[in-house]
């Protein structure tokens, strides 16, 4: 790869590296996999109690030598920032402390990307490092009502958010995905309405499905607490329709892009300094 590693204004104290360990692949959809971890390591794991919780996994860079046992804060201390391994941000679907294990769900698309292909071929034993977890969502107890809208790179979020609701929770959530196959049975209370977009073979971040979906949607009365997440021009789109045209405040409103057309994540990560980047 030629794109340089993307900084951090992480530091060791904020974002502790965890080393875990496979312990199974399930194979969720045609193009979704999910990536079972545990080990000694998870006892270094500290929850942070959010549903959106999420950690940036560790890849070293094929052909670099790394001091063992690898450590990303060390090497990004003591080598040059060309050389550091890449990371990959993505949800936790769930933690099961009395298990000992956490599951993370990843997008495959063949051999495209960094971290799908890797979660194709991982085999029980295989390493699983990253630091964190971030976060900054949970579902506001006092709202009225919910509204979920993403792609498939937000489903882990948002299927761990339906399923932290309350039972007598109400609402609507929209999910784009690439076809059918890739449904998943969601556990969220019966009161949320799951509508699933199919592109049918439009290339993701292409489709008009997701945004259409929400705008032209029967909104219930009373106040909403919104999380919309996934691609970048999605999410300015229903920036419009939440701001502009439902006239939303900025605090009932979780809104983030996380990853952009034709972008791999480093040069995303860059671009949320420039204007293109803002949501």
């Amino acid at each position: 790869m030629s794109i340089v590693p993307a900084a951090t204004s992480a530091s060791k104290k904020t974002r502790p590296q965890i080393n875990l360990e496979v312990v199974r692949r399930e194979e969720l959809s045609p193009h979704m996999v999910r990536i079972v971890a545990g080990g000694e390591g998870f006892g270094d794991f500290v929850n942070n109690g959010f549903v959106d919780r999420y950690v940036k996994i560790v890849f070293p860079q094929p052909g670099v030598e790394y001091p063992a046992p690898l450590d990303l804060w060390t090497i990004r201390e003591t080598m040059p920032r060309e050389q550091w391994p890449y990371t990959r941000t993505y949800t936790l679907r769930w933690v099961d402390p009395a298990a000992r294990e956490l599951a993370i769900d990843f997008v495959v698309h063949g051999d495209e990307g960094l971290a799908g292909p890797w979660a194709a071929k991982a085999q029980p034993g295989d390493a699983l490092t990253f630091t964190g977890p971030g976060g900054a969502y949970n579902p506001n107890p006092d709202a009225d009502w919910y509204l979920f809208a993403g792609d498939e790179a937000a489903l882990p979020a948002i299927a761990a958010s339906l399923e932290a609701l309350p039972p007598e929770a109400t609402g609507l959530a929209f999910l784009e995905v690439d076809s059918d196959a890739d449904i998943q049975l969601i556990a969220a209370p019966a009161g949320v309405q799951i509508t699933w977009l199919a592109r049918n073979g439009v290339p993701a971040g292409s489709s008009d499905l997701l945004v259409k979906a929400v705008a032209d949607a029967e909104w219930p009365g009373g106040t909403v607490d919104v999380f919309a997440h996934g691609e970048r021009g999605y999410m300015k789109a229903l920036r419009d329709v939440f701001f502009t045209q439902r006239g939303l405040e900025r605090r009932q409103v979780s809104l983030s892009g996380y990853w952009a057309q034709d972008r791999v994540e480093d040069a995303f990560q860059a671009e949320k300094k420039l204007p293109v980047g803002q949501i």
